[in-house]
């Protein structure tokens, strides 16, 4: 595991992913083949997915994307994750059920510090699907009684819960999912090579058009809210795997002076205050890699580590706060691999 330290001492943003598309047509054509580059909205986010084949098929990808979307979108009340949080009866489907246990896996790989349940928490803070209300210590302790992955279940395809005021928020998984959804229907269609954004998070396989993995831009820790201006810190290559990235970056608010972090503890009910102020995962598939992107931001370095080296194929990168207030970054002796440039960041200020 490598060690570093950032001269930086008021960071509050972390890392934004910067996806390297080049033109859409390859200069080396092979079999009537070019590279394809389709972009849109779902989600209440951007996607951008470029892939080598003989025609577009974004309509393929757009009926994917809508059918995950009435499955997992909470802001529906119609979808069918809508429908469980209003305890309207309604049959699973596979993507539902597919998020659902990778949740509750990770929930019990890092000991509840991954909690879809927590969603009353995160509407409380102003993060949610709902309006922020005014947050007091006897509200989340009130909240607390109905929040937690261990009061909710799947018996006979149907959900189960403990507490019918139990409401559930995928969106710390269900991104990376879409993008694995999407990567499923390239592959099944016989594409190869193509890159799948879709938020931020990310699958890769294959190649680009010229012939080499894909490249990842990570851009180097600022004060800017903005995001008008951006230096990479640095440059991922990646061929066959998936990368997420969570920060207390810029999905944060400031109310009377305070910042308020997205990243909410599940067990305490409070933005989190550990010293991870940011992580970029790599795994083989990005449902998972989204997940743990988020734990690892409620968990802090030292049982993230921990939880990292249990999991096959995970690699990590985190930006986090030193004991004496130093900012430094360190990532796991795989992730190495994947780097293949660097930013000297001790001129970071």
């Amino acid at each position: 595991m490598k060690h570093f330290k950032i001269s930086s001492k008021h960071i509050i943003h972390y890392l934004f992913v910067i996806v390297f598309f080049t033109g859409c047509n390859s200069s080396n054509k092979k079999e009537n083949l070019d590279y394809y580059l389709e972009n849109g909205e779902i989600f209440h986010t951007y996607f951008n997915i470029k892939y080598e084949y003989n025609r577009s098929v974004k309509e393929e990808i757009m009926e994917a994307l809508q059918k995950f979307d009435q499955s997992l979108n909470p802001f529906k009340e119609n979808s069918i994750i809508g429908k469980v949080n209003n305890n309207v009866p309604v049959t699973l489907d596979s993507l539902f059920i597919n998020v659902f246990e990778k949740s509750m896996e990770v929930s019990q790989k890092t000991n509840g510090k991954f909690d879809i349940t927590s969603s009353p928490f995160i509407n409380a803070w102003g993060f949610g699907f709902k309006d922020m209300d005014n947050v007091t210590p006897e509200k989340i302790d009130s909240m607390k009684s109905f929040v937690g992955y261990n009061k909710i279940r799947i018996e006979n395809g149907i959900i189960v819960k403990d507490d019918p005021r139990i409401q559930i928020n995928t969106s710390a998984i269900s991104k990376g999912y879409s993008c694995d959804i999407v990567a499923h229907l390239l592959q099944d269609m016989g594409i190869e090579n193509y890159m799948v954004e879709i938020g931020g998070e990310i699958t890769m396989r294959g190649t680009n058009e010229k012939g080499n993995c894909w490249r990842i831009g990570i851009d180097k820790p600022t004060d800017d809210s903005s995001a008008m201006s951006r230096e990479l810190q640095i440059i991922l290559s990646i061929c066959d795997k998936a990368v997420a990235t969570s920060g207390n970056y810029r999905n944060y608010y400031i109310k009377e002076g305070v910042k308020y972090s997205h990243t909410i503890d599940p067990q305490t009910g409070y933005p989190s205050e550990k010293d991870i102020l940011g992580a970029t995962v790599i795994a083989d598939d990005c449902m998972t890699a989204d997940a743990y992107a988020t734990a690892f931001m409620a968990m802090g370095v030292e049982k993230s580590v921990e939880v990292a080296k249990t999991i096959p194929g995970l690699h990590y990168y985190f930006i986090y706060v030193k004991p004496d207030g130093e900012v430094a970054y360190m990532f796991s002796d795989e992730f190495q691999q994947f780097l293949v440039d660097k930013v000297d960041i001790s001129q970071a200020s």
